[in-house]
């Protein structure tokens, strides 16, 4: 796509979780397109072998896989966040929330997004 849409404007917005429940890797990405990462999504994602072993991997992926907050998924935030410390990413990036269990309240929101800088501040200053 890079080549058919050669402008340097043009760019990645990365999300590990979408990877995760694809069964693709995640890190080898990040230095193959290190100058075309424009922003970073944290956000984990739960695969339930047992679920995927029943549906398939053909079947809707929210009947095999849940979002969750960074840290309580699937996702290695450690090797995640040092692939981007290597290419010295400073570019943007969220906590996107999705994880279902941390709906239904503003509390519950605000909740998610403090347990989620709690976990993250490991990684990241």
């Amino acid at each position: 796509m890079f080549h058919i849409i050669p402008s340097r404007n043009f760019g990645l917005n990365f999300d590990p979780s979408h990877f995760v429940w694809q069964g693709m890797d995640y890190i080898k990405p990040i230095y193959e397109f290190r100058d075309r990462l424009f922003h970073v999504h944290f956000k984990d994602i739960k695969l339930y072998s047992d679920k995927l072993a029943e549906v398939g991997s053909m079947a809707y992926p929210l009947d095999y896989m849940a979002p969750k907050l960074p840290g309580l998924g699937d996702v290695n935030w450690s090797k995640f966040v040092s692939a981007l410390t290597d290419i010295g990413y400073d570019g943007f990036a969220c906590i996107e929330i999705e994880d279902r269990a941390f709906e239904g309240s503003r509390e519950k929101i605000l909740e998610s997004l403090i347990l989620s800088k709690k976990y993250l501040g490991q990684f990241i200053v």
